[in-house]
């Protein structure tokens, strides 16, 4: 950011009442601006709050500075109000591109979204969903059986990929993470990785019968039949990150760290 000038801030907050008295102190301290006359938007609580805000500025070129005031807050930075002016700075920038996720349900609907995180597939119920991957249209996996699947971006690699036994993914290793959840067959199919430009075409076997949910970020979509995902070159947004807490150190440690 502008080293030189204090930069105008546009506060937002999840809705518990840590963020929200973070939310009154600061606007007390420094202004809240509406988002139009912001040069950065800060959010304020847990990563869900973070995601959430860079959907919202995704067409604004608003760089967002988060604040932890939830639980993880892996892409957030350190709660320290008195230092918020000199940490935004000095703050280090990273471009984070989303996924763009096209999902046509069983009535032939198509459902467009954006995830920052991932994309996940789930079965909807207690049958185990039968998949059919393409990367860039050519036939990989002919019937994946599984409880669902997931492709993450480098920036969520440690979300629901961690968590899902994925790989954890450094910002400029320019690759996603396809990830199985609960893999049946084939049983020794661990995921893969895949280059940032690759598409990703996943088909529903039997949708009416083993019924398949969509999820990119927050938004769902239900009884899917297929579903195309790519990464997007031109909704890139801008996270800031203070210069002791850089996200790159953040998902190196991440590795190491029992």
């Amino acid at each position: 950011m502008n080293n030189t000038s204090t930069p105008k801030i546009s506060f937002r907050a999840s809705d518990t009442i840590k963020a929200q008295e973070a939310l009154e102190h600061l606007s007390d301290q420094y202004g809240n601006v509406p988002i139009d006359d912001a040069d950065v938007l800060v959010a304020i609580g847990g990563d869900g709050t973070l995601l959430e805000n860079l959907h919202k500025v995704r067409d604004l070129n608003l760089p967002v500075y988060g604040l932890n005031c939830g639980s993880v807050g892996f892409l957030l930075n350190p709660y320290r109000p008195d230092d918020l002016i000199e940490n935004l700075k000095k703050a280090h920038e990273v471009n984070i591109y989303p996924l763009e996720m096209s999902a046509t349900d069983t009535d032939g609907q198509t459902h467009q979204a954006m995830a920052y995180n991932e994309v996940s597939l789930l079965r909807q119920t207690r049958q185990a969903a039968k998949l059919k991957i393409y990367i860039d249209d050519v036939l990989r996996i002919k019937e994946l059986v599984c409880d669902g699947i997931l492709l993450s971006t480098p920036a969520g690699s440690t979300a629901y990929n961690l968590s899902a036994h994925g790989p954890i993914l450094p910002l400029s290793a320019n690759v996603l993470a396809l990830t199985p959840i609960s893999a049946f067959r084939p049983r020794r199919w661990r995921g893969a990785l895949l280059p940032s430009q690759s598409k990703v075409t996943i088909e529903i076997i039997n949708p009416e019968k083993r019924p398949v949910s969509a999820t990119a970020d927050s938004i769902e979509v239900r009884h899917i039949q297929k579903i195309e995902i790519k990464q997007s070159e031109q909704s890139g947004c801008k996270l800031l990150f203070d210069s002791d807490h850089q996200l790159e150190e953040r998902i190196l440690k991440e590795q190491f760290e029992s």
